[in-house]
């Protein structure tokens, strides 16, 4: 099926053929991505983690490659972007998080801890880094601060291996997943003030574009949630189990990745049906996400490989031509 301008009008090109952009350059798993912002050239950057230890940072537009962060020892499982694409952190195997200049390449902060990191996150005004993994711990950085490889926060009380969360540092507040939980916790006093519990694990965190949503993968479902009241406004069901989800800018539609699927599923929001289905992939899917301006997604796989798509194949975008 082709790319739609808006769900509910007509294909830009009913007979356009969806041709993704393979991007290489790692040797094992891709397991997660994120996009910056826009910065003042009208660029925007995207990041991916890797087991081979070695993230790449890429013009997001055409994934042409701009730099590889060597320093970790260990998988790499988690990597995030600053907003105006200054700063890059990532999460490793290694017992580390880094945070990296991307102009340089080099690595300006290393935050150490006990285990493996698994998930990082920054947030909106680039300021603070948040870490979770074997530990069962949250830690929160202040880069800013004499004392940054010193967290200002630790949150503790969760029962598992954390694998993702998010931090609103506007509103003071920590998501995580635990195990078949999502837990909410308030920064004001460090105390856990709600959770969510599901059938299943908690597989993604991501909030919408423009924060206003929390986009939780469990199972077959992705759940959204106000981000700042985490009330649950909608939930979808999908055709596989998850492993991510992400949210387009318009809030109109989300694609996913299947923990055990070689497709990328592309879901009407309104209605929750299964828009759009491509193959390209040779192994699952393990992490998606839109680009800022919603022209594309980026996916990365089992296979090695970082592949962005058209939301609306047969368009002239980046290194695509018009079909």
């Amino acid at each position: 099926m082709s790319g739609y301008a808006g769900w509910g009008a007509p294909p830009v090109n009913p007979a356009a053929k969806q041709i993704p952009l393979t991007c290489t350059g790692h040797t094992r798993p891709v397991v997660d991505l994120a996009f910056s912002g826009f910065v003042s050239t009208g660029d925007y950057f995207l990041i991916s983690a890797c087991k081979d230890s070695i993230p790449i940072l890429r013009r997001g537009s055409t994934g042409d490659w701009c730099g590889s962060f060597q320093g970790h020892k260990g998988a790499v499982w988690s990597a995030r972007i600053s907003r105006d694409a200054s700063l890059s952190v990532t999460g490793s195997a290694d017992f580390t998080a880094k945070v990296w200049d991307n102009v340089t390449g080099t690595a300006v902060v290393t935050l150490d801890h006990s285990h493996v990191v698994r998930t990082v996150d920054f947030s909106e005004d680039g300021q603070y880094v948040l870490t979770g993994g074997k530990e069962q711990k949250l830690r929160i950085f202040d880069l800013q601060s004499p004392q940054r490889t010193t967290p200002i926060r630790v949150l503790e009380g969760n029962q598992n291996e954390i694998k993702c969360a998010l931090l609103d540092s506007v509103h003071g507040l920590v998501f995580n997943g635990d195990g078949k939980e999502l837990r909410v916790w308030d920064l004001r006093n460090s105390v856990q003030v709600s959770s969510r519990t599901f059938d299943h694990e908690v597989t993604s965190l991501r909030f919408s574009p423009d924060r206003q949503h929390i986009i939780c993968a469990s199972g077959k479902k992705v759940f959204f949630y106000n981000a700042i009241s985490a009330a649950l406004e909608k939930s979808v069901e999908t055709s596989v189990e998850l492993s991510s989800a992400s949210m387009h800018p318009t809030n109109t539609m989300f694609v996913v990745g299947g923990a055990n699927d070689l497709w990328v599923r592309v879901y009407d929001y309104a209605s929750g049906v299964e828009r759009e289905v491509y193959k390209g992939h040779h192994g699952p899917i393990h992490c998606v996400s839109y680009s800022p301006d919603g022209q594309l997604y980026a996916t990365g796989s089992e296979d090695g490989t970082v592949r962005l798509w058209q939301t609306q194949p047969g368009t002239a975008y980046g290194l695509w031509q018009a079909q």
